[in-house]
């Protein structure tokens, strides 16, 4: 009897030839929202593919299986360590997906942090490119060691979110090369991804899902790459012209153009050929093949989904998630934090007890477990501190939800929910068409509703609220791509049914959220119910109605009423009676997400003031940060020591009390500048799209380059970080280029010059040819190593490797790689702003080189 795993001894010529043109059809474009074709007379199995970067959602959005959220990609790439990325990649990563049924990881993610106003900056690595690729590669190879396959992504210029599936990145040919590529190009080099995902947006007028240079000539003629190249969801926008560009899968198999009346059609009329959809297809198969090869367990088994919480890898996840806490300023040495002399502190702000697990949209998943900051902190002071918390100052931005304090009817946490179909009035009938549990306050319905409900179709979900432990006055909300109403004891309090505003909430599709006030009394069990419709209502001043949601979604929250007012001057009563002030501050997945990017670089509300009237009366304030991109600091000199915490997953409490009292010492860095203030950003005033276009007028000078060029003072620059030790690098020695990739070492003695053990990172910049007489960036990273646990007064060399790759510049003239003939300086910086130790080398000869 045949598996699907014996795909993997398959003759993928024979294969393609004994395909029909319907079958060959179905192999390029995927069936539902996560599955490509299957051609069960050929035996050709079904993959899944499943959402990363920092975990793996599986199938489903609202009800999905529990799983283990590791930190941002910013966190990891501030890691500065391929070595652990690598290790978690295989041992975290991959058994997750596993675990899933899936196949397929959509990640890495290694689009540019062009501005920290991305709203997906925190998916991505870094600002620098050269860092970005690396810790792609070894993520890639990590997974893919494993068996599972790696969808590198956004291929290419995918750095905003606003108008990204019609904007134009207007990218000059040299910044495309040398920033935007280059970490898809160093992650081919070093991995060879098995897929990667094409990009929403166009680049320099024609859709990257439609743009044969790019899929083509770069990515398959110049990098030999054999991988698949599928689109992002929804992202492909033609039929003939993505095929003939070389885009081999459509993905979702959901209201696709590759169907089988219009792609037989373009066949017949000639706008593509048989051929050429059998030439995509058979990158399906190879996929298949090589997926089949790699973990056959999954094609052989039962497709469920399932979690698997283990000791071991908790203590992974705290240890990585605390080597990506950056240590940004320590006056005096304040922190670590001696939990032990400690007899009163006070925990303050709006994200200490705020479940912050990531960013919001296709990263987000449901956490099998989550340490907030507060608990995490309070665990590690254990019971003999007094510990006084307020919220200081409300920071969210939709109101955060609530499900963990409503119950069902049988006492499970959640909403008991029916399913209602419809009659032709839009009226709910009679029974239910199915009954489930709802836990989630995002309900993000896409593909998961159940299969026999009418078009047109009801959700109803009721619960009880638990009691208070005092009177209060409340804020709720929701918000729906569809519409909603929420009732209290049967009193309505949020319609978001009757008219609408529509935003881009849901990836566009969603309203504005909708609020209104409800007083739950003490020790009153309140009973709580929401009606849903997947039909839209009318907008405000308009009379539509009755419009099919094309992604059914809706929202929930709710917040105490305070005022404003009397929630700081109680804050800085409580810093002023404590000992130590710990404020846990920042963004969430309302502020950094998928679908909208951020408008400034502030923190929310009255957080600034919060945190300038607490470091006024208590001189030992510690500010922890968290966010996925760089933010504002207008506080910096009031405080004592900042620690910025990234998002960093379900152990995010942990890993923070870990590194606030010195269980790990601090050694990560900034991959990304924490400029003053947004005007001093290098895209600044042509970030966004202009009538369809991004201006790319920064060109090379993304990040620090632009920061080191101008000598524009930042808040923090890339590189930076400190630690609970010091170091002294000394002793830099480079080796002469030799070889056809010309390389070379740079080696430096590092020694912890501190009264305690810890690690230190190697940052290696090269400065350009001084004979050149084209513009170049001062200096770009172009290696990095790390010293791993230095005992006080211990020395050990590091030596980073570098190649050709450091010497290199695009040549526009040639449309090939040249490293000039001359002199280069090679750098030791303890960030690209500061140099420690400096080296020349000289290349003998002028040379070209093309592809990898």
């Amino acid at each position: 009897m045949s598996r699907p795993s014996d795909f993997a001894h398959a003759n993928i010529d024979e294969v393609v030839e004994a395909l029909t043109l319907p079958e060959a059809i179905d192999l390029v474009a995927g069936v539902g929202f996560w599955h490509t074709a299957s051609v069960p007379r050929l035996k050709v199995p079904a993959i899944k593919v499943s959402d990363g970067p920092n975990g793996v959602r599986g199938n489903r959005f609202h009800d999905a299986t529990p799983a283990k959220a590791i930190p941002c990609a910013t966190a990891l790439g501030s890691t500065f360590d391929p070595e652990l990325i690598n290790t978690v990649a295989a041992k975290l990563l991959a058994s997750e997906a596993k675990l899933r049924a899936a196949s397929v990881l959509l990640a890495p993610t290694v689009n540019i942090q062009r501005s920290p106003l991305g709203g997906r900056s925190f998916e991505s690595f870094s600002e620098d490119p050269h860092l970005s690729g690396t810790i792609a590669a070894a993520y890639v190879n990590g997974l893919q060691k494993e068996g599972i396959a790696a969808c590198i992504k956004h291929f290419v210029a995918n750095d905003q979110e606003d108008d990204r599936n019609g904007c134009s990145s207007e990218v000059s040919p040299r910044a495309l090369r040398e920033i935007y590529l280059m970490p898809f190009m160093l992650a081919q080099k070093y991995a060879k991804p098995w897929a990667y995902m094409t990009a929403y947006n166009k680049v320099n007028g024609l859709h990257v899902s439609e743009n044969p240079f790019l899929l083509t000539e770069v990515l398959r003629n110049q990098w030999k790459s054999d991988a698949l190249i599928m689109s992002d969801w929804f992202g492909t926008v033609s039929i003939s012209d993505s095929l003939n560009a070389g885009l081999d899968l459509e993905m979702p198999g959901v209201n696709k153009f590759r169907s089988q009346y219009h792609t037989s059609w373009s066949v017949f009329v000639r706008k593509t050929t048989a051929e050429t959809v059998k030439k995509r297809a058979r990158k399906t198969l190879e996929l298949v093949q090589k997926c089949a090869k790699g973990a056959p367990e999954i094609l052989d088994g039962d497709g469920e989904e399932r979690s698997n919480e283990n000791e071991e890898d908790t203590r992974l996840m705290e240890s990585l998630a605390a080597q990506t806490i950056v240590l940004l300023k320590n006056n005096e040495n304040i922190l670590p934090l001696q939990a032990n002399a400690l007899k009163k502190v006070a925990i303050i702000g709006g994200n200490a007890k705020a479940n912050v697990l990531s960013g919001g949209g296709s990263a987000s998943l449901k956490p099998s477990f989550l340490v907030n900051p507060f608990n995490g902190i309070k665990a590690a002071l254990g019971s003999g501190v007094e510990i006084l918390y307020t919220e200081g100052a409300q920071t969210f931005k939709t109101l955060p939800g609530f499900e963990r304090e409503v119950t069902t009817a049988d006492g499970r946490m959640g909403f008991d929910a029916k399913w209602y179909s419809t009659d032709d009035c839009g009226e709910p009938l009679a029974d239910p068409v199915a009954t489930t549990l709802i836990e989630s306050s995002t309900v993000f319905i896409a593909n998961t509703a159940p299969e026999s409900l009418t078009p047109k179709w009801i959700l109803k979900m009721s619960g009880t609220l638990k009691p208070r432990e005092k009177d209060g006055r409340y804020n709720f909300g929701c918000f729906s791509g569809g519409r909603t109403k929420l009732y209290i004891d049967d009193n309505l309090v949020v319609d978001n049914w009757t008219t609408q505003k529509w935003n881009n909430s849901f990836f566009g599709n969603g309203t504005e959220e909708e609020r209104g006030e409800y007083t739950l009394k003490a020790g009153v069990s309140h009973k709580i119910s929401m009606v849903f419709s997947n039909v839209r209502g009318p907008q405000k001043g308009e009379d539509l109605a009755d419009v099919i949601s094309g992604l059914p979604a809706l929202q929930y929250g709710a917040a105490p009423i305070l005022d404003p007012d009397a929630e700081i001057e109680k804050a800085v009563a409580l810093a002023k009676e404590a000992e130590v002030a710990v404020l846990v501050v920042g963004l969430n997945a309302d502020w950094e997400t998928e679908g909208y990017d951020r408008t400034d670089l502030k923190l929310p509300g009255r957080t600034d003031e919060l945190i300038k009237r607490v470091a006024q009366v208590n001189p030992k304030t510690v500010v922890i940060t968290q966010s996925g991109s760089a933010i504002e600091m207008p506080w910096v000199d009031d405080v004592a020591a900042i620690l910025h915490s990234w998002y960093l997953g379900n152990v995010t409490g942990t890993a923070i009390a870990d590194v606030l009292f010195g269980k790990i010492n601090p050694c990560a860095k900034l991959p990304l500048t924490f400029p003053k203030r947004l005007e001093d950003t290098p895209s600044y005033g042509h970030f966004g799209s202009q009538n369809g276009r991004v201006w790319y007028a920064e060109d090379l000078f993304v990040g620090y380059k632009h920061y080191v060029k101008t000598s524009k003072p930042t808040l923090f620059s890339f590189g930076h970080g400190l630690s609970y030790s010091s170091f002294k690098f000394s002793d830099l020695k480079v080796s002469a280029p030799t070889g056809d990739e010309l390389e070379f070492c740079a080696t430096v003695k590092v020694t912890n010059t501190g009264a305690v053990a810890g690690s230190e990172i190697v940052q290696i910049y090269v400065t350009p040819c001084s004979t050149t007489q084209l513009t170049h960036p001062v200096r770009s990273l172009r290696g990095f190593g790390k010293a791993r646990d230095l005992k006080p007064g211990d020395s050990v060399d590091v030596e980073v490797k570098l190649n050709k790759y450091a010497l290199s510049y695009w040549c526009t003239v040639e449309s090939r790689w040249k490293i000039e003939k001359g002199t280069y300086s090679v750098i030791v910086g303890s960030s690209a702003e500061s140099v420690d130790l400096q080296e020349e080398i000289t290349v003998p000869k002028e040379t070209y080189w093309d592809g990898l």
